[in-house]
């Protein structure tokens, strides 16, 4: 496959406020601190989306104004994928708690915010967007897997596309059953030409046999716990300004071989 440009990077996570901050944590230039993340604005999206909308579509939302901001390119030409191993784990557990109790009654806004695509679909239409979306689910590879459909449309299309991933921890009891960790989300813009501040040429394969490339040290475990953290080893090779091969988990025992480049 031939190589994408990562031209920005939008962030939200527990001592990861915003990609400005996490640059110089993944950098080694500043101290990781525990501390609970700013609650997302998503100032995207319209004041009615905004209240409707569940927690996890505000994330995702947050980390892909972020990307966006100051990139020169506008949210109604970038396509979108988006990927996430849980969706709104919150309003999965409201709806079983609904359907366990004697009124199995669903609100229509909860049941539209449990489809998988809740996200997509209030990004698409705050931001006045018809360029293609897709949202798709790979497990503990769901990054990986959205990191190769942003890949294949940059190669195939030479358009902007924006990549977010994110997940939030499930309430219990559900969460006794899937460990998301911390939450987070992480979006970046990929282009298929450089532009000024251009952060790096990645060139993407799958492979087998290789270890997934270690998170770094001063992060905890419980944020690289995540799905979408498998983007970190990735952003730090970025933030530290270096050439790397980074090995992060996909599906069946393979893993995506990324080698990075700074640019220019």
């Amino acid at each position: 496959m031939s190589g994408i440009y990562l031209s920005a990077v939008g962030m939200l996570g527990p001592g990861l406020p915003n990609w400005s901050i996490a640059r110089e944590v993944l950098g080694g230039r500043r101290t990781y601190r525990q501390e609970p993340p700013p609650q997302p604005e998503a100032r995207i999206l319209p004041p009615n989306e905004r209240r409707r909308g569940a927690k996890s579509v505000r994330w995702a939302v947050a980390a892909a104004q972020e990307a966006l901001d100051g990139a020169g390119i506008t949210a109604a030409e970038v396509a979108t994928v988006f990927a996430s191993s849980s969706g709104d784990g919150e309003t999965l557990h409201q709806m079983c708690e609904t359907l366990a109790g004697p009124l199995r009654e669903v609100s229509p806004t909860r049941f539209h915010n449990s489809v998988h695509n809740a996200a997509a679909g209030y990004w698409s239409i705050a931001a006045g967007s018809r360029q293609p979306s897709v949202t798709l689910c790979a497990h503990d590879g769901s990054f990986a897997a959205g990191l190769i459909e942003a890949a294949a449309q940059v190669s195939a299309h030479g358009a902007p596309v924006l990549l977010v991933a994110y997940d939030l921890p499930y309430p219990e009891p559900l969460a006794a059953a899937r460990k998301i960790g911390e939450p987070l989300a992480v979006a970046l813009l990929f282009l298929g030409e450089p532009r000024p501040g251009t952060f790096g040429l990645w060139r993407v394969a799958i492979c087998e046999g290789a270890s997934a490339t270690r998170f770094p040290e001063s992060l905890p475990s419980g944020l690289c716990a995540n799905p979408a953290a498998h983007s970190l080893p990735l952003l730090a090779a970025v933030a530290r300004g270096i050439s790397e091969t980074v090995a992060i988990t996909y599906v069946d025992g393979c893993h995506l071989r990324v080698d990075t480049q700074p640019w220019p």
